[in-house]
């Protein structure tokens, strides 16, 4: 990748900054009913939610959580502006938050919840497909539980 990029911490003022990067990949990716998820993740289920920026523009944004089990790292609402798909960000962004999960020692998996329209590019990064729900963000948008395993496993439960 030949383009300079900054990956910071999310913050407030950066909330209609990330509304529009939804608002962007609607309907594309996301069903426009869950614009109203999303506030209320921002507002209050995030952990650690990043930015990516080009030359001072936030173009992407992903965030890291954790589930009640203290084995399962989740990576959540990955969002990149319909014109820098493609540019190797995404992956840079991924990238960012795997190489953070994987400080925490008793971490053993990371799932993300996607859906049909980017299950490849978690794949692309050694995400393997766990389930699927039929219409399950919205009509149309079916759940893609992936994982992808940190360490040996002596049990297989998966907290989503």
């Amino acid at each position: 990748m030949n383009e300079d990029f900054l990956i910071r911490d999310y913050t407030k003022e950066d909330l209609p900054l990330v509304l529009d990067l939804l608002r962007l990949n609607t309907p594309v990716f996301f069903a426009p009913e869950e614009e109203k998820d999303y506030v209320q993740y921002l507002d209050h289920e995030l952990e650690w939610y990043y930015v990516i920026e080009v030359n001072k523009s936030v173009v992407g944004c992903g965030g890291i959580n954790f589930s009640g089990d203290p084995a399962t790292g989740k990576i959540s609402w990955d969002l990149l502006h319909p014109d820098f798909q493609g540019r190797a960000l995404g992956t840079a962004l991924l990238l960012h938050r795997i190489e953070k999960l994987k400080t925490f020692k008793d971490l053993l998996r990371i799932v993300v919840r996607t859906s049909q329209l980017a299950y490849r590019f978690y794949e692309k990064s050694g995400f393997s497909l766990l389930e699927k729900k039929e219409d399950y963000w919205a009509k149309g948008f079916d759940l893609y539980l992936m994982e992808l395993p940190l360490k040996e496993n002596k049990k297989n439960n998966i907290g989503t």
